[in-house]
């Protein structure tokens, strides 16, 4: 299968990449690699999938030199015309964009930045799998997406009306935008709504991230709402895994769905809305202590009120990825961070 991955020098694309070409599949890997964050990750994940830094040029292909069927391209999503270009030259089978703005707190700072690649650049990876006619879209949305919905745990069936900050209703928006293109042109699109991911190759402005630095460095760290958060933390792997089973299962509508008692996780369609979450929060200091241990080190806390934009707790359901899939996250929290710090300590030698 000829798959195309936005955001490959990101967190979760990098994984997606690496366990499609492990498995045979060829990869068309597309990122802008902004400076949103330490760049030197971003060029380091490429370099695993065998693109080096001086290899990479705007809107140039190359060749990986480690996978026969990896081809890398620096792109942003907003180019329609290099876009289009790339699915007329390649011909895709499926398409899964995760490259986005991501971020929460980001969003309160620079709204624009989430129109321009979460809004802009989506309609234009849609309009390019439906004129291509590709078999499958499967895109990143949030767990964010839930807002101060306060019915745990969270289900695709919930009503999720209520985002609170211009991130997350940039993922709704996604979704909407995407159930409208299954629905008018028989595009079949799965939404993934991802929750907490952490671990190896993870991003720098993420929680584990922060509190690790700040450890090693001897320095304290903010909590928010004086610690009392829960949080579904979620395993790459589990997510990687999540999203190759969903990625291999394109959606084919429900035909018993009804707009008189609206499902919002499914339709008539075919698109599909999923939750990939370990199913089991974790009180934020609980995760601290098992980082602590980890690192043998006492964390320093600056406990601080709760941030706008953010939730007191995430719980996922995801009772339907794993009727459908058979699968369901379960990697624990004490191994993630363990595997988290083990790589931490070796890319930066600390």
């Amino acid at each position: 299968m000829r798959v195309l991955v936005t955001g490959t020098a990101g967190f979760i694309g990098y994984h997606v990449a690496k366990y499609l070409l492990e498995r045979g599949d060829e990869v068309i890997g597309v990122d802008s690699v902004n400076d949103y964050y330490d760049v030197r990750v971003k060029y380091g994940r490429l370099r695993q999938t065998g693109i080096p830094r001086d290899k990479i040029d705007y809107g140039i292909i190359a060749d990986s030199g480690k996978y026969p069927g990896y081809r890398f391209v620096k792109l942003n999503l907003e180019d329609r015309d290099g876009l289009r270009g790339l699915f007329s030259e390649y011909g895709f089978d499926a398409v899964v964009n995760l490259a986005a703005q991501a971020g929460v707190r980001y969003s309160l700072e620079n709204p624009q930045a989430y129109i321009d690649s979460n809004i802009n650049g989506f309609i234009n990876i849609l309009e390019e799998c439906r004129h291509a006619e590709v078999g499958h879209l499967v895109y990143a949305s949030s767990s964010s997406v839930y807002g101060i919905n306060e019915k745990m745990p969270f289900s695709t069936s919930d009503n999720i009306d209520h985002p609170i900050s211009l991130y997350a209703a940039s993922k709704k928006s996604n979704e909407l935008m995407a159930h409208t293109y299954s629905y008018l042109f028989q595009l079949p699109t799965t939404g993934l709504r991802f929750f907490t991911v952490y671990g190896p190759w993870g991003r720098p402005d993420m929680a584990l991230f922060i509190f690790t630095k700040a450890m090693l460095e001897g320095r304290s760290f903010p909590v928010f709402n004086d610690g009392n958060m829960r949080r579904d933390f979620t395993y790459i792997d589990d997510i990687v895994e999540g999203i190759v089973r969903t990625l291999d299962r394109p959606p084919k509508g429900d035909p018993a769905w009804s707009g008189a008692t609206p499902d919002p996780g499914s339709s008539r369609a075919p698109y599909k809305i999923y939750n990939i979450g370990n199913g089991s929060p974790v009180e934020l200091m609980d995760f601290i202590r098992a980082l602590e241990k980890a690192l043998e080190i006492e964390a320093k806390i600056d406990y601080q009120p709760m941030q706008l934009g953010d939730v007191p707790a995430t719980w996922a359901d995801c009772s339907d990825l794993k009727r459908d899939t058979g699968y369901a996250p379960s990697t624990s929290v004490e191994y993630g961070i363990e595997q988290f710090v083990r790589w931490y300590r070796e890319f930066y030698k600390v």
